[in-house]
């Protein structure tokens, strides 16, 4: 058999086009109430945008192929990047999570690392299931502890900066991705388990001796749990003043550039408010389908691609990533979820993060891309 080259598949382009244009209606009604020194917004992600599509261009030049073959290289240079920020990175709101690059902006490589985990996760399924032609409980044992190590080293370093919601992100994309990879069932069974157990442990301490996990972990600690503790209270400007700028919106909203009240990160964790303030119920819904519909599109892609299962782990995790963050997004601007500063895949404003999903989308390209004949 070999490979085919064939076009862009025109599904996906659409998809992007339409992200591309509520994304900047959206940062451009969010800019209201932001301050000046932070430059014309839309303008800035649409430049993203177009350098987006170069990245794109280029990966369909070099092939998902040779970036798998690339996938420890990648590894070990975001994991070098995460350990180069906790030194020589930007402090904003007590973390310790970006570059500052003079002229260009903050550079995030928590965001990169999304990437490269699913791209080194992928590597390492395919190879394992492409190495012994009986696998047993002992191989599998083995290969788990490749995982956890692949998973723990960029998770320890991300809650040093810290950066709670990329470490959310990476377990996610690893449950996913080992979801689809063929193991036995009994995995999973110890693994939630375990981190049940753990959970239950951890909880103990914290509510009985905390002491003891101050002495461990810091105090730091203590505010990020309880940020997650009490968000059902529905406490803090920031998330009263989103609920009542949805819940004035009625069933069309105020209107394009007519946000009603201001609310801090509106244009990246809180922009889905931004939207439904101005487009109300009816364009929430919309918006919502069309979210649904490429998440649909991605998992049908998958599903065509049984003849090489490498293709199904790669869009495993990105979808399984992009789900987490939709959900998450979405949930605790409504007050449904902690606050965890998860922004939205394509909506959002911000360099780093919209070059991975770009990056992503490259991939699913490449995947699209390839018609195998006999």
């Amino acid at each position: 058999m070999k490979k085919k080259i064939g076009s862009l598949d025109i599904g996906l382009c659409i998809f992007l086009l339409l992200f591309f244009g509520i994304s900047l209606v959206t940062i451009y009604s969010a800019s209201t109430y932001l301050p000046d020194y932070l430059g014309n917004l839309p303008l800035k992600q649409a430049i993203w945008y177009a350098i987006g599509c170069i990245v794109i261009l280029v990966m369909l030049k070099v092939g998902n192929d040779r970036i798998l073959s690339w996938a420890w290289y990648l590894y070990i240079i975001g994991v070098f990047l995460l350990v180069l920020v906790l030194f020589l990175g930007k402090p904003y709101n007590g973390s310790r999570c970006w570059f500052s690059l003079p002229g260009i902006g903050t550079f995030q490589p928590s965001e990169f690392m999304k990437i490269i985990l699913i791209v080194t996760l992928a590597r390492s399924i395919h190879d394992f299931q492409e190495s012994k032609e009986k696998i047993g409980w002992k191989e599998e044992f083995f290969f788990l502890i490749k995982v956890a190590l692949i998973y723990l080293i960029p998770t320890v370093l991300t809650f040093l900066e810290p950066d709670t919601g990329a470490i959310f992100i990476y377990t996610i994309i690893t449950i996913v991705m080992l979801f689809v990879s063929g193991i036995h069932w009994r995995w999973f069974v110890i693994l939630f388990g375990g981190i049940f157990a753990i959970g239950v442990l951890f909880f103990y301490f914290y509510f009985f001796h905390q002491e003891m996990l101050i002495q461990l972990f810091g105090s730091n600690l203590f505010y990020r749990i309880d940020r997650i503790l009490d968000w059902q209270q529905g406490s803090g400007m920031q998330l009263e003043n989103a609920l009542a700028a949805i819940g004035s919106s009625g069933l069309f909203g105020h209107g394009f550039n007519r946000t009603p009240i201001y609310f801090p990160e509106s244009g990246t964790d809180f922009i889905f408010a931004v939207f439904a303030s101005n487009f109300g119920l009816v364009g929430s819904l919309l918006f919502l389908g069309l979210i649904f519909g490429f998440d649909l599109y991605l998992l049908h892609i998958a599903k065509g691609q049984k003849k090489k299962p490498v293709n199904q782990y790669l869009i495993a995790g990105i979808l399984g990533m992009l789900l987490y963050q939709q959900i998450q997004n979405i949930g605790m601007t409504l007050g449904l979820l902690p606050i965890t500063g998860i922004t939205l895949p394509f909506i959002s404003y911000g360099g780093s993060s919209l070059i991975s999903y770009m990056i992503m989308l490259g991939i699913i390209f490449n995947i699209t891309r390839e018609k195998t004949i006999n």
